[in-house]
């Protein structure tokens, strides 16, 4: 069998199984397998596969057709140009996330007291952390994740990106994990002026692509997600609002007077998050839009 036969089998096989660009899904598993770019197979459509080839690219297809993410089958991702390992322990970074990374290391690099801090509030696979660090390099960023797995994973990422020591890594429920030891024991009223004290840590910024599908839409999501991915990074609560809530009532006291809360959201979600943030008494600077021209990042400030 050929380059070119076997990628008009596998597509033909990926679209009966639903698979979405079933032609570039095929081409990319071929190349993963044959370790060569993606836009090489066409300099060697005529070559014949070898018999272990061949088997290699038929369970590779069927995990495809399976509908398992293209990514966990080949391991990894790019994301901001950091090839970003992947599991089940977390959400496979999207293209849209970049742009809330962007925003927050432009923002990260226009510190007038560095070092400049951030805090990636629910770290997943550190993908945020590490695109922060990397165009920040004297900033400190902390990523944060309740999931033990999803952390390992995070620093599994910046080891092999050489950030590990630039990122200090946290477990636990959102910012009770940041208090000082023995000294509070629970995370304080952000309008209480007393409770902003030295015993805080605080950020110049605090960046979050958090769960935002509303729980019963979760069995309408696409196999690849439903199936695949963590369903904490996915719940989001009856209506998808809930850690917004969380993060507009509680993240004050964690960020530094000048600094900004950048965040995620999904389709639609921009009027009732900007409604949450305002009556939390914060100034809600900008929501900026996604490549598709939809509102996805909000971004907010004390």
């Amino acid at each position: 069998m050929t380059v070119l036969e076997a990628i008009q089998k596998s597509t033909e096989f990926l679209a009966k199984k639903g698979v979405e660009s079933p032609r570039l899904q095929t081409e990319l598993l071929l190349a993963h397998l044959l370790k060569l770019p993606r836009m090489k197979l066409y300099l060697n459509f005529d070559r014949g596969l070898t018999a272990s080839e061949t088997d290699g690219l038929r369970e590779l297809v069927k995990r495809r057709g399976l509908r398992e993410p293209l990514q966990h089958i080949v391991g990894s991702t790019s994301f901001c140009g950091h090839e970003i390992a992947v599991s089940r322990a977390a959400l496979i970074p999207r293209p849209e996330t970049e742009l809330l990374a962007e925003l927050g290391w432009k923002f990260l690099s226009t510190s007038h007291q560095p070092p400049a801090t951030a805090l990636d509030f629910g770290a997943g696979t550190g993908c945020i952390a590490i695109a922060l660090a990397a165009n920040c390099p004297d900033s400190r960023i902390t990523a944060l994740d309740i999931s033990a797995d999803a952390l390992a994973l995070a620093k599994q990422n910046a080891v092999q990106n050489q950030f590990a020591g630039r990122i200090e890594f946290l477990q636990g429920d959102g910012f009770a994990a940041l208090l000082s030891e023995g000294r509070i024991s629970q995370v304080p009223n952000q309008n209480d002026e007393d409770s902003q004290g030295s015993s805080l840590r605080q950020f110049d910024l605090i960046v979050s692509n958090p769960p935002y599908i509303a729980s019963a839409e979760i069995a309408t999501l696409a196999p690849e997600v439903k199936d695949f991915e963590p369903r904490g990074a996915l719940d989001g609560g009856a209506d998808g609002l809930d850690y917004y809530r969380r993060l507009a009532a509680e993240a004050k006291p964690f960020l530094k007077p000048d600094g900004k809360i950048m965040l995620e959201f999904g389709d639609g979600q921009a009027d009732d998050i900007k409604k949450i943030f305002a009556e939390e008494k914060w100034v809600v600077e900008a929501v900026r839009d996604d490549y598709s021209q939809r509102a996805r990042i909000l971004v907010a400030r004390r």
